[in-house]
């Protein structure tokens, strides 16, 4: 089975700064972060940890490099609700994320797809692989030294248990970027009870949910030594010569073939994992 690629890109213009001069962008993450600063700051009470961290990298970031926060995914409102914290920029268009989203979900019609196009919304298929054109679309707004925010356990959980295992699509932008990305994890718990799944007869509240308690905790950058781990990578997956070939191209000028790059992204991902279980852990003892 090869992995799909090359699918054209979705109102690509629309996500563009420049188009109707950036009016209808300006308008749309002003309306939509009033929204979340409203539902996660008046409606119910958050606490942040370590909110200053997310501060510095999203306003003080060093020219030309991008910044990749991950988190887990509790509710299909985290975004962007998790953004909405009293004194975070959430209104400014051009300090907004860019944010990989659920092309099923949200990308049902073309008015969907128009409003979440213009608020930064990056369209992924399920199933449709780490190579599909909208990665590659996230791989350039990383090399244009952006904001970009990744999911990256795939789906909506809201169980509290572990961190499920990540899909690779975040691990290959990290390794693909042309600047290595500062990667800072984010977890947050309570926005489950904000949005539930299920809240009556099995669908979702029409509006978000309020009187609830809401923690976000921001880590600090997961270092990744990117040389070392590609010669390990490089040395190791020998071993994995046997898996099924998905077509993935080779990662050029450092000679990573599909199954070096699938042992680089594993390792990647379960590093980031570990990070975020170790988060959510610790988010447990916090009152």
């Amino acid at each position: 089975m090869r992995e799909k690629m090359g699918k054209r890109r979705l109102m690509e213009w629309a996500a563009c700064g420049s188009h109707m001069y950036g009016i209808p962008r300006k308008l749309t993450i002003t309306s939509v972060g009033t929204f979340a600063k409203a539902v996660t700051t008046l409606l119910n009470t958050t606490t942040v940890h370590n909110g200053e961290t997310l501060h510095h990298f999203v306003r003080s970031r060093p020219p030309g490099v991008p910044l990749l926060t991950v988190s887990n995914h509790m509710s299909t409102l985290d975004d962007p609700l998790m953004w909405g914290f009293k004194g975070f920029p959430i209104t400014n268009a051009k300090l907004a994320r860019w944010v990989l989203t659920a092309e099923d979900i949200c990308f049902k019609n073309t008015v969907m797809s128009y409003f979440f196009r213009l608020g930064k919304c990056i369209p992924i298929t399920r199933g449709g692989g780490i190579y599909q054109e909208h990665m590659n679309e996230a791989l350039e707004r990383l090399s244009d030294g952006e904001w970009l925010h990744t999911f990256p356990e795939g789906k909506v959980s809201q169980e509290d248990g572990p961190i499920r295992r990540l899909k690779w699509g975040t691990a290959s932008l990290i390794v693909r970027a042309p600047v290595t990305p500062v990667v800072l994890p984010i977890v947050h718990h309570g926005f489950h009870k904000v949005m539930p799944e299920d809240y009556l007869f099995g669908r979702r509240p029409p509006f978000p949910l309020g009187s609830k308690h809401v923690k976000i905790i921001v880590g600090e950058p997961i270092e990744f030594d990117l040389p070392r781990l590609r010669d390990i990578a490089l040395s190791e997956s020998h071993d994995e010569e046997s898996s099924p070939r998905l077509g993935w191209p080779n990662i050029t000028p450092y000679g990573l073939d599909e199954v070096a790059q699938r042992y680089l992204y594993s390792n990647i991902s379960q590093k980031i994992q570990t990070v975020l279980e170790n988060m959510r852990q610790h988010e447990e003892t916090i009152s």
